[in-house]
């Protein structure tokens, strides 16, 4: 009895629980919400929010408090290069991607750089830096919106590719299983639990915990910067602010995952549940005509909720 409690109380299956009840809601308060069609769009919403959610997981099981506040930053900023990269022609895809993942990787970079050598803290850093890059957008277009997404692209995102279902959604699969496999059966992968659970004692092994958490947030970077590409295809134009809804709910994402904002427990399985559940809260959110300022307020207090429950970190699991 006490193994099935524990395994009905675990974050993945709670999430899953939780998805079934709303798809069900949905269906209740607008008749085919819950049809084929309708869940493979949310699905390719869910995916969008759930790459960006991916580099938002292996920065907080990285510990030290780590949160990445400037992914929608990064999203924002990734759209708008690719959109002007590629101009609506398919020719510009290769060197659109290139230069998304440097941008990604370079803000990444920095704020690694600034919470590892400068010793300040993530929230901080991550917080100046979404100032720094709301700035800049602001500077390049002044809100207007900027370049065309190439007709592959927009293609890949919302048209299917195999079996009925769209590139985005393949694309996010192969990516959740990439890091179910990096960070169960690799060095790397251990090596993140090990910082994140516990630095000093990870450090006296031998990790090089400088290194390894600059790498989490190129890796956070990166994944943001994949996702505006996609964003961007999604859309088929870009704007200043187009990703600045993924800083909250990429959080809400991994702790709904089961991932302890202290770091050094959870997985990327959960938060893919967490994300897909999400979409579908927003989804009724909208159904019900609440504005973006309420389902502001909503995601809000669903996080401190979940903090409530298994988001406190370790002395909570004491």
């Amino acid at each position: 009895m006490s193994s099935v409690l524990s395994f009905i109380r675990q974050p993945i299956v709670v999430a899953l629980v939780l998805i079934v009840l709303l798809l069900y809601l949905g269906e209740l308060l607008s008749p085919g919400f819950a049809s084929a069609a309708q869940i493979l769009r949310l699905m390719i919403v869910a995916s969008l929010l759930g790459i960006v959610a991916a580099g938002q997981n292996v920065v907080i099981l990285g510990g030290r408090e780590g949160i990445d506040l400037s992914v929608g930053g990064v999203v924002s900023l990734s759209a708008i290069i690719a959109g002007n990269v590629m101009q609506g022609a398919d020719i510009g895809i290769v060197p659109a991607i290139a230069a998304c993942l440097v941008a990604g990787a370079f803000f990444g970079l920095l704020n690694g750089l600034g919470v590892t050598l400068l010793r300040i803290p993530p929230l901080v850093m991550t917080l100046g830096m979404l100032g720094v890059l709301q700035g800049l957008l602001v500077v390049i277009r002044m809100g207007i919106p900027s370049g065309q997404a190439a007709p592959a692209l927009s293609r890949f995102v919302t048209q299917p590719l195999f079996f009925g279902v769209p590139g985005i959604i393949w694309l996010w699969a192969v990516i959740g299983i990439v890091m179910a496999l990096m960070l169960s059966r690799t060095v790397f992968g251990h090596r993140i639990y090990a910082i994140g659970s516990n630095e000093h004692a990870a450090y006296m092994a031998g990790v090089p915990v400088r290194l390894m958490r600059i790498a989490l947030f190129m890796i956070s970077g990166m994944f943001a910067a994949i996702a505006g590409l996609c964003l961007l295809g999604y859309s088929g134009s870009s704007f200043a602010n187009v990703g600045e809804q993924y800083t909250l709910t990429s959080i809400i994402a991994v702790v709904f995952g089961g991932t302890s904002l202290a770091g050094g427990k959870g997985g990327y399985t959960g938060t893919m549940a967490g994300a897909f559940l999400l979409v579908i809260l927003q989804g009724i959110l909208t159904t019900v005509n609440i504005d973006e300022s309420g389902r502001q307020m909503v995601f809000g207090a669903t996080l401190l909720t979940l903090m409530m429950f298994y988001g406190r970190g370790r002395a909570m699991r004491a």
